[in-house]
């Protein structure tokens, strides 16, 4: 595995000088030349007690170089008669020389390792590995007052105030019959476990690699938890990221593949478990003395490849402009606005001709279930020769977006340690769908549409330690959240509050405590409620209450 040749031909010239200066040297240089000698045998010994090469191939190292030794004094052997000529070697000489195949010898321990008690190879160094644990006991609340999941099926064939086929919780409906399939008032109880466990190698000074694996399930990019009762059976654990990222210089990040969230966000617009997939750049100049870093990221995500003649592609794009400002003693102050563009996902209705046709290009503009939360309005997609009554049409609802999505995202953290380890940390984020447009959704859709937010907004106070890494380390925070229906596409925003999705209001309180280094106690309360129905009746509500206590551990 590791390269010897010069610790071999090191080793292979002392060994030589010892054995042929027996033969040549005055008799006055033995006795330096033997201590030369055992000092090499003593090397070797304890290069094999460390391991780096074997009894067997020490032996064989010392007999071949005592083999050539005797070769060259039987060269040299003068002829009988002959004057002997002795060369004298200067003791200062000798000295250099075994300087230097101490030196020689030292570098290539530092190089490779092998002379360092315990030592691994100096590749270990490139690779980090990290992970965490969690395990969660998750009951939720649902209010009596809440609508019945069946009454969701009847406003969304037609009774409520737009006069068409709508709703923002298509996941409460049945694709087709008179079979409701959300629950909206029982109490439910949840025990869940997160594992993760990612690899991150430095390749060179200016390439790396990350991959994370994680529980969880193909149909939740939102959440990596995985729910026990699963009668013994074994978990999915699946790749959560993967990607390659370029530093050519302290001011520059590229990446690609299966990435970190790249943004300075909140979970009011990107849940903390999403990995995005595409391509992200960010440029971070330094000014001045590093007080004030600003930085300008940029990333293009595809949603869905271009599938031609069947689908075409989708794409997330966005570009954000921020800052990290020092402006005082223990007190930093992080902004950042962003623009994001989710192209080709708004809802069209389906072409009668493709229908009948039976073409594979029908269905294409659907917000499908798998993608869905709840909280934007939908409406039905289907072509005219597929509209029959929800209730009796035997094929499936396409529901599709009734919006198009163009957020802005402005996000401010003040973090003041005056109180080192305790911090105040203060947080707000504002999000604006500036794409919501009432007459074109009207155009496009047929929906007359009264209501629906467009925007939301996030505060949150948090005090304590940033993260718990010490036993009795801890923090508390207190957050209210409000987002509008349509303020953000409700696939990729938070999964928990409020079990996930837009249109809802309400608060957090958090705990967190250390009970030993790396392993803390995390408890939430959450308690949210719907903006505006989710069925388009204005009688309709829809609220629930989650607790969630945790057992974290990371590694």
């Amino acid at each position: 595995m590791f390269k010897r040749k010069p610790l071999q031909h090191a080793v292979a010239v002392a060994l030589l000088v010892a054995s042929a200066g027996g033969q040549s040297a005055l008799a006055d240089d033995r006795e330096s030349l033997e201590v030369l000698r055992e000092t090499t045998l003593n090397l070797i010994d304890a290069l094999v007690d460390q391991g780096v090469f074997s009894r067997e191939k020490a032996d064989a190292m010392v007999k071949a170089a005592q083999v050539k030794a005797a070769r060259a004094a039987t060269k040299e052997k003068p002829k009988a008669g002959a004057p002997v000529r002795v060369q004298y070697v200067p003791e200062t000489v000798k000295n250099e020389i075994r300087e230097q195949l101490r030196q020689e010898v030292l570098a290539q321990a530092k190089t490779e390792r092998w002379a360092e008690p315990n030592a691994v190879p100096a590749w270990v160094d490139r690779i980090k590995i990290e992970g965490d644990m969690r395990v969660r006991y998750q009951p939720e609340f649902a209010d009596s007052k809440n609508t019945e999941a069946m009454d969701y099926i009847i406003a969304a064939a037609g009774n409520n105030p737009t006069g068409g086929e709508a709703t923002r919780a298509a996941g409460f409906l049945a694709n087709n019959g008179l079979a409701a399939t959300g629950n909206t008032r029982e109490d439910r109880e949840r025990f869940r476990l997160r594992a993760r466990l990612g690899i991150l190698a430095r390749v060179s000074d200016s390439w790396s690699a990350g991959l994370r694996l994680a529980t969880g399930n193909t149909n939740e990019r939102v959440s990596t938890n995985q729910s026990l009762g699963q009668e013994f059976n074994k978990y999915t654990f699946l790749v959560d990221r993967a990607y390659i990222k370029y530093d050519p210089a302290e001011w520059l990040t590229v990446s690609g593949g299966r990435i970190p969230n790249p943004w300075f966000s909140t979970d009011l617009v990107w849940d903390e478990d999403i990995n995005f997939e595409g391509f992200a750049a960010t440029v971070k100049p330094t000014l001045g003395e590093g007080s004030f870093r600003p930085f300008l990221t940029a990333g293009a995500f595809p949603l869905r490849e271009d599938n031609p003649p069947t689908r075409d592609n989708r794409w997330v794009k966005g570009v954000q402009l921020g800052a990290k400002w020092d402006f005082a003693r223990n007190s930093r102050l992080t902004v950042g606005a962003a623009w994001y563009k989710f192209e080709n996902l708004e809802g069209r209705i389906e072409d009668d001709t493709a229908f009948l046709a039976g073409n594979p290009s029908y269905g294409q503009y659907e917000y499908g279930s798998g993608l869905r939360q709840k909280g934007n309005t939908l409406f039905r997609t289907n072509a005219s020769s597929d509209r029959t009554p929800i209730v009796s049409n035997p094929n499936p609802t396409i529901w599709g977006l009734a919006s198009r999505f163009e957020p802005i995202n402005l996000t401010a953290s003040l973090d003041l340690a005056h109180f080192d380890p305790v911090h105040v940390v203060l947080t707000g984020d504002y999000v604006k769908n500036t794409a919501f447009d009432r007459s074109e959704i009207l155009s496009r859709t047929g929906l007359n549409l009264a209501d629906g937010k467009d925007y939301g907004y996030l505060y949150k106070i948090m005090v304590g330690m940033p993260k718990l890494a010490q036993r009795h380390d801890w923090n508390a925070s207190f957050t209210y959240r409000y987002l509008g229906s349509d303020a953000m596409v409700d696939a990729f925003t938070d999964s928990d509050f409020g079990l996930g999705g837009t249109n809802l209001k309400g608060y957090i309180l958090g705990l967190n405590y250390g009970l030993d280094p790396n392993a803390y106690l995390g408890l939430r309360w959450m308690s949210a409620e719907s903006i505006e129905s989710f069925s388009l009746n204005p009688n309709h509500r829809f609220a629930v209450n989650v607790l969630q206590a945790d057992v974290n551990v990371r590694f």
